[in-house]
């Protein structure tokens, strides 16, 4: 029976069994005769006024389906009842009789979905997120480097992305940061010198190449060789001018840690050229250099030139360089503020411990060198030079503002320069044609300022600013009836556009929008593909990837060095993990894979560490190359990729609740109910006295519990042989029982811990099938491609539209995946049948 089961546990549970229910307070015309008859023989028993089982009265339900929040009830209802998941209990409703109740309750509420779309279009106006703005922003000023991201409030999040309608709302607070940030915006745009400001020329040699002459770690860190020989540092005087002299760096810039060119800070802000001659090496006993045999990588950091324990904000500019054996001439810019240097930052090389033993001086360990010799790099000159000025002065981004007007911004004729350059403006930065009508209000802005005495620059910046902050660049409209609305072209280009490139239509896209061709076939396939292979499409890429696979969060939590102290101070690897999925998901949509490489696939993307993180074969530098898997190979496809393992772990264990729920609802599509918050979480016991399986089974004693568990909790198990990392374990770790295992780990630093139980990744899935390891369950979860691709392009449509898949919208996301399942659901043909459906363009479609 029902009662059986604790639905107060789970709310969305108890509102699912709605299904087997009709009010008896909803009259017999407002619901199917053959629904109600259904509802009547299976429901009413447990759920009516007067037993209302788990606290559920259930006639108070009505079958008004034109109301939103009624007609999504019942789409959850329907829902749970077509997947055969309610009624809970097994042959309480006939296979024919659900049948017969599917049909029925979805034919109506999809009839009155399409009304409402219909009516009011599938979604509210969405107006632009922060990131977009800005990057509009960069686009019409032509400040590609222009950061005012940070002054917008942060989006709210629903449906798992930054880009929904309903939660994109607006407030005063937000209005004033927005006004806030386009004038920040529009006065870095303006100049007002007559000339670029003065380039800065720097060049180092032998020890003005650091800052001081030693740094922490002490000669195993870092000392100046000539001949491939360390020079004692009270001789470095006689050297100071010598060409010959090398600085030798042996460890990566983390604290403690600083180390920059000596003298040298940016007095204005912008890119500075930086040229430098480097070859990579191996320290070896007796402080000697010898030729290293692969190449070290390296990147700079931008830092206020304080002492290592005062750094402020550091961050990494100018790119990563894979440094080689022979010496080699290498060339990057770096972005810098004003008063800020940069350091020397090797990745991938120890960070030495240090130490006040006994309350003495600091000392350092330095960790025991690897076979053959300690990896660094040996620099030999550093030339630097910046800010860089524009090709043109005035820059491109004065004359978005004030056209032909030069550094002084006066005018002979206010009132017609203001309207001539306002039009102008307005139509670089509108993305469809404003009226002339709107245009006047922002005009009388002003005019009233040029009244009230402002200088004419400064009154012009009063109308483009509002005109930024309006709902003519805000927003996004939806595209509408082409044969009613000359917008409708502009819209779809601005929807395609923010969808692929995440910022404004280019020329091209403006173009086909003013000539009427978007809604044709053929054009809107050319102008996917040319958005997917262009530089912009990296926004899409990294904004898509952040959310959808929480890759923003791929920081958050610092690896528990107790447990696993290989991981310490290794945010090389981190960020290579972080590159991997990036460059994996990009290959998905250029390449067109198939949707199961979300699941497996014969190649991985690694460059040095991660190959020796998943245990390939050595490879040298950081670029991320593919290479073909082994065929017993765990690694393959986006499941067990080390990004996606490392979000879904805490950074001290894995849980398989959260790894299998993670990925039942974020690759399969397949959310769990959410937790009942009256049961405590399962904690994985560190100190190795209980096994995974043995506290999920306590915590499933419940027949509720194990009821939604065993939909994700298997597929979680079958990940278990990875740790938080996505590094390949047999047995787990502990501190109190189990095999000891010491060391001194890659910071200097003791530890100490315990093997325990051995992992068993074996499994039975809900449907019975019963798998020993990882690739087993990899073979089953790729028997169902449809449901693969299905969930990519729900995940697209929210995206794209702003507006999740609606009950209106199933058919349409049928038709594309029938249209695709012919070359086996390859990622970009789901994004070409979406871009060309309905749901992107509107009830009228491609003509």
């Amino acid at each position: 029976m029902l009662n059986r089961f604790n639905l107060s546990l789970c709310l969305d549970c108890v509102a699912l069994i709605v299904v087997c229910f009709m009010s008896r307070s909803a009259s017999a015309a407002e619901l199917p005769a053959a629904l109600n008859t259904l509802i009547e023989n299976h429901c009413l028993d447990c759920h009516n006024s007067y037993s209302a089982e788990s606290g559920l009265d259930l006639e108070s339900l009505t079958f008004d389906l034109k109301d939103r929040n009624s007609r999504n009830r019942w789409m959850r209802i329907f829902d749970r009842v077509d997947a055969g998941e309610m009624p809970p209990e097994a042959g309480t409703l006939s296979v024919d009789d659900r049948n017969h109740l599917v049909i029925i309750l979805g034919d109506a509420i999809a009839e009155e979905d399409r009304k409402d779309v219909l009516a009011n279009g599938r979604g509210p106006l969405r107006r632009l997120n922060r990131d977009e703005y800005q990057q509009n922003l960069r686009d019409v000023l032509q400040l590609p480097n222009l950061d005012i991201r940070d002054m917008l409030p942060e989006d709210r999040e629903e449906h798992r992305f930054n880009k929904s309608a309903t939660s994109l709302d607006m407030s005063w607070v937000q209005l004033t940061a927005y006004l806030d940030a386009a004038d920040a915006a529009l006065r870095q745009a303006m100049i007002s010198s007559a000339e670029p400001p003065p380039v800065t020329k720097y060049r180092a040699i032998s020890t003005q190449l650091f800052s001081t002459t030693s740094t922490f770690g002490e000669r195993e860190a870092m000392f100046f060789a000539k001949d491939n020989k360390a020079v004692a540092t009270n001789e470095l005087n006689d050297f100071k001018d010598d060409p010959a002299l090398e600085l030798a760096l042996f460890r990566s810039a983390s604290w403690p840690y600083y180390g920059y060119p000596r003298s040298f800070v940016a007095r204005i802000a912008g890119e500075y050229r930086v040229r430098f001659s480097a070859r990579a090496v191996l320290q070896t006993e007796g402080y000697q250099l010898k030729p290293a045999i692969r190449s070290v990588p390296m990147t700079f950091r931008a830092r206020k030139p304080s002492g290592a324990d005062v750094s402020g904000d550091v961050r990494a500019t100018g790119g990563i360089m894979d440094i080689e054996p022979e010496s080699q001439v290498y060339e990057t810019t770096i972005r810098l503020l004003p008063t800020e240097t940069f350091e020397y930052s090797l990745l991938g090389l120890p960070v030495p411990l240090a130490r006040n033993v006994n309350g003495g001086p600091p000392t350092y360990r330095y960790p025991p060198f690897p076979e053959g010799g300690q990896p660094g790099v040996a620099f030999q000159w550093l030339e630097v030079e910046g800010p860089i000025s524009p090709e043109t002065w005035p820059p491109p981004s004065h004359h978005v503002l004030f056209d032909e007007f030069g550094t002084e911004v006066v005018s002979q004729n206010p009132i017609d320069d203001a309207r001539r350059l306002l039009r102008r403006f307005v139509k670089i930065a509108a993305r469809e044609p404003v009226s002339e009508e709107a245009i006047l209000r922002y005009e009388q802005l002003i005019l009233e300022r040029l009244e009230m005495g402002s200088p004419f620059a400064e009154a012009m910046l009063t109308g483009y600013k509002a005109f930024l902050c309006s709902s003519h660049f805000l927003y996004l409209p939806e595209p509408s009836d082409p044969a009613t609305s000359n917008s409708d072209q502009y819209a779809i280009a601005s929807r395609l556009s923010h969808f692929l490139t995440n910022t404004r239509p280019d020329a091209s896209l403006m173009s086909l929008a003013e000539t009427g061709k978007l809604r044709n076939t053929e054009t809107l396939r050319l102008e996917t593909d040319r958005l997917i292979a262009s530089s912009g499409f990296e926004r899409f890429v990294q904004n898509f990837t952040d959310y959808w696979l929480n890759l923003r969060h791929i920081r958050r939590d610092e690896p528990d060095i107790r447990l696993h102290p290989e991981y310490r101070f290794d945010d090389y690897l981190i960020e290579s993990m972080d590159r991997e999925t990036r460059t994996f998901f990009t290959a998905m949509i250029r390449d067109n894979l198939p949707a199961t490489v979300l699941i497996d696939a014969d190649f991985v993307f690694v460059n040095d560490r991660l190959a020796q993180h998943y245990g390939l074969e050595t490879i040298s530098g950081s670029n991320l190359r593919k290479i073909t898997l082994p065929d017993d190979s765990p690694y393959g496809g986006l499941l067990t990729q080390a990004a996606i393992l490392k979000v879904t772990a805490n950074g001290t264990s894995t849980s398989p609740v959260i790894r299998g729920a993670w990925i039942m609802e974020r690759l399969l599509g397949q959310p769990p109910p959410p937790p009942p918050t009256s049961v405590p979480a399962v904690e994985p016991d560190i100190r190795g006295a209980k096994t995974i399986r043995e506290l999920l089974e306590l915590h499933t004693k419940s027949e509720s519990c194990a009821s939604c568990h065993a939909r994700f909790d298997p597929v979680g198990l079958a990940l278990e042989n990875f740790d938080i990392l996505g590094g390949w374990r047999t047995q787990y770790r502990g501190f109190e029982t189990g095999k000891p295992v010491t060391g001194i780990d890659r910071a200097g630093h003791d530890f100490a811990y315990m093997l325990t139980q051995n992992v068993d990744a074996s499994g039975q899935l809900l449907d019975g099938r019963s798998f020993e390891n990882i690739h087993d369950l990899k073979k089953f979860l790729i028997e169902d491609p449809r449901q693969l691709a299905r969930n990519l392009v729900h995940q697209f449509t929210v995206y794209a539209t702003g507006t999740p898949v609606r009950f209106a919208d199933r058919d349409e996301i049928e038709l594309i995946l029938d249209a695709c399942e012919p070359n086996n659901f390859r990622v970009r043909d789901l994004i070409h049948a979406l871009v060309q459906s309905r749901i992107f363009l509107g009830k009228e479609g491609c003509l």
